[in-house]
């Protein structure tokens, strides 16, 4: 404490007047109009470990829900989820005419499609009208591969639609069944699709700013925050990047 007293009395009297000395060596800068990070958040360990779930909706899915809400028009035809086909039901509903559920392992329940992302030669080229891909990206090691087979399986016209991790914690449960590999960016994911889709369209969108990421980080759920909280945007804070490809027509 005392050299922070010491540091402290070193500073220009401009700066001096904006900060004061706190225990446990702590310098913080005070603004009437920013009142500092609320004490359960100034810690090292983070208020929840189970990502939301146990509070409410975890932030990074009411993010992810949101941009699929955006887009659920092209949520119809034939669609294929992966894991799941939760949100094909809820976002395509009657629009949907045929849901396929795919699944590395055969024993996974609702399972209807058997096969790996990034080397697929059992599904066919060209088979469906909307591919819903949430939170699936971060777990593949070979995006290039994963991207390619994509574009293939999609109809032209079609659209695919990815969320993915920008700012967020690891998983550990799915980093010890599949590995978290990566944290993207606006850039990285345009990047990844840019040269399977060609001439097709990408449209990206970036949810989060600084107060959601940090809350997201620490485990709060969405219901702790207010709606102007949430839903303001900031593209260098980004907790969730979602993304709209569609396929070339020709």
């Amino acid at each position: 404490m005392a050299l922070v007293r010491r540091l402290y009395a070193k500073l220009p009297l401009e700066v001096r007047d904006r900060v004061r000395p706190l225990k446990h060596a702590r310098l913080v800068f005070e603004s009437p109009a920013e009142p500092p990070l609320p004490d359960r958040l100034w810690r090292t360990e983070p208020v929840s470990r189970q990502y939301g779930f146990d509070r409410g909706t975890p932030i990074d899915r009411y993010y992810i829900e949101r941009f699929l809400t955006t887009h659920s028009a092209v949520i119809r035809g034939r669609v294929l989820e992966v894991q799941d086909n939760d949100y094909t039901v809820r976002f395509g509903g009657n629009h949907v005419t045929r849901s396929d559920v795919l699944h590395v392992d055969p024993g996974h329940p609702g399972v209807t499609i058997v096969a790996d992302l990034c080397n697929a030669p059992e599904i066919a080229s060209d088979t469906f009208d909307c591919i819903i891909l949430t939170q699936t990206l971060f777990l593949i090691p070979d995006l290039d591969a994963i991207a390619q087979t994509l574009a293939r399986i999609l109809k032209p016209g079609g659209v695919l639609l990815v969320t993915t991790a920008g700012i967020s914690p690891i998983c550990h449960h799915e980093d010890e069944l599949w590995g978290h590999y990566w944290n993207l960016t606006r850039r990285s994911v345009e990047l990844i699709f840019a040269g399977p889709f060609g001439a097709g369209t990408i449209e990206i969108e970036c949810f989060g700013n600084v107060l959601s990421a940090i809350c997201s980080l620490q485990g709060l759920a969405a219901e702790e925050l207010q709606p102007a909280e949430l839903d303001l945007r900031d593209d260098l804070y980004p907790v969730i990047i979602g993304a709209r490809i569609a396929k070339s027509r020709t």
